[in-house]
């Protein structure tokens, strides 16, 4: 699988615990159509319950939504893939996390569902009937990898490696998902959270591009195990970062 990884955009599905999609809550979805669209070259089209989906040459990438509430964050929340979300929702309780939504049909696309860890961090579950998911990663603009920031990571080893054993360490594991402690970025009093990495071609020029664009460099580039990041925000204040491997 890993030999595949430079040109396995395309996938026509993902085994549980996969991160699968992503998406983000934002005030004012036009905004956001325009900024993502000239930073990552997107284009959209209409989707249920009023979000609209991101496409990359084409191919399913990514969605926007408006904000119901104002109260809520302005955020990019990854999903991962499931075959029951039901049943996923049992097993993240009993694992110490909560659901703060139960699986709920999107059109006629297949189930979603919201839920966090036992730290808080927050994710959401896909069970795909139409749609499996991205219909292309890996590739600049798109999609790449997403770290758990976490205060306590012998836990969030515990919980995400018994939720997605498969996914992280089976026979034919490649994932797109690791973990931090909070510190090792961000100030300690960040709460934990799940940040989305889209990859680019060239860091510095994203960067330039994300600061024309209205948005800010939240934290400079620096020096991963899975490549060099630069964690930003949109012009609306959604954080994510950028990915040069």
């Amino acid at each position: 699988m890993a030999e595949n990884r430079a040109s396995e955009y395309r996938a026509s599905q993902y085994a549980e615990g996969t991160p699968c999609w992503v998406d983000a809550q934002l005030p004012d979805v036009e905004a956001g159509k325009r900024f993502y669209g000239e930073l990552f070259g997107w284009t959209f089209e209409e989707q249920p319950q009023g979000t609209v989906r991101a496409l990359k040459d084409g191919e399913a990438v990514a969605s926007l939504a408006h904000k119901t509430d104002g109260r809520l964050p302005t955020v990019w929340t990854v999903s991962f893939a499931t075959p029951d979300a039901g049943a996923l929702c049992g097993r993240i309780r009993a694992a110490g996390g909560s659901v703060v939504s139960p699986p709920l049909p999107f059109g006629d696309l297949g189930h979603t569902a919201l839920v966090t860890d036992p730290e808080g961090a927050v994710f959401s579950l896909w069970q795909g009937a139409r749609s499996p998911g991205f219909g292309r990663r890996h590739a600049p603009g798109t999609f790449a990898w997403v770290q758990l920031y976490a205060r306590n990571t012998e836990a969030a080893n515990t919980f995400y490696g018994d939720l997605f054993h498969d996914a992280l360490f089976g026979p034919d594991a490649d994932p797109d998902f690791g973990r931090a402690q909070v510190s090792d970025v961000f100030a300690a009093e960040m709460p934990p959270h799940l940040l989305v990495h889209f990859a680019v071609e060239d860091l510095t020029a994203g960067l330039a591009e994300v600061t024309r664009l209205g948005g800010r460099v939240q934290v400079p580039p620096f020096e991963t195990s899975y490549g060099t990041v630069a964690v930003v925000t949109d012009n609306q204040g959604a954080s994510f970062a950028l990915l040069y491997r």
